[in-house]
């Protein structure tokens, strides 16, 4: 992924010599991992449902446990009042995450549409990363983060990303070499904030927050049990097929539910 919250989980991989990192939004990995054209992905949790033979590599994941900053719904009018959303379609967790959010906590399931330059100024909408900080949009006061929506609609964290793979392709020890870059990324956050978040315009102060205190890098039993749930409701909803597939672990023989 391009965001910043990632660059904790990729630190140094651009001067690994072995290695060809490749960024991108998080809604173009799915057609990449597809085509062979990478090994593993920092995927949307949401799309491992819509490729056969996928599996997780719990070498880390881009998380929380209540409210995220970089997701959110910004709106005119109440959100229970919500009669359409234009959404920002670069992750697709994020948009099956607020159908889920808005009709489970709210008993709303509005149309969405694509978010577009010309969007009427108080269209309520949904937005994700870097620009949610960086490119608030004004007059629209009423706001739902939905990291902290999530939390308090299950009681678990949530899970917007996490290394996946196809599950036939050997990845030797890539595995270790993503959880050692995960380690050495949450150890340089002071170097990460100076070249990525401040030159795109964060407030350093809270990008360091984001990255130390809102987000979570880990992928364990409670982000698998999250992640299934997850997957449970966006097939209750329709966003995926019934039933979904179980979790599966790289280089792991049991299945996770």
């Amino acid at each position: 992924m391009s965001f910043l919250n990632a660059r904790p989980l990729i630190w140094g991989l651009e001067n690994d010599p072995s290695l060809s990192l490749r960024l991108e939004v998080p809604a173009r990995l799915l057609a990449a991992l597809s085509a062979g054209q990478v090994q593993v992905a920092l995927l949307p949790v949401i799309d491992y449902q819509r490729l056969d033979d996928l599996a997780i590599v719990p070498s880390g994941g881009i998380g929380c446990n209540g409210p995220t900053l970089t997701v959110r719904i910004f709106s005119p009018v109440p959100i229970e009042q919500i009669t359409s959303l234009a959404c920002d379609t670069d992750s697709h967790t994020s948009v099956a995450l607020a159908r889920i959010v808005l009709a489970r906590r709210y008993g709303i399931r509005p149309p969405f549409t694509e978010l577009c330059e010309d969007i009427e100024p108080q269209t309520a909408r949904l937005l994700i990363g870097d620009k949610v900080v960086c490119q608030e949009p004004a007059g629209l006061p009423h706001q739902l983060d939905l990291g902290a929506a999530w939390k308090e609609l299950t009681g678990l964290p949530f899970v917007f990303a996490a290394w996946v793979a196809r599950g036939e392709v050997d990845l030797g020890d890539l595995p270790d070499r993503l959880s050692a870059a995960r380690r050495e990324g949450l150890g340089h956050v002071a170097e990460i904030l100076d070249r990525f978040a401040v030159p795109c315009g964060w407030p350093v102060e809270l990008a360091r927050k984001y990255l130390t205190e809102y987000l979570q890098y880990q992928i364990e039993s409670r982000q698998l049990d999250a992640i299934a749930l997850f997957h449970q409701f966006a097939a209750e909803e329709g966003l995926i097929a019934r039933p979904p597939r179980p979790l599966r672990l790289a280089g792991a023989a049991r299945m996770c539910v």
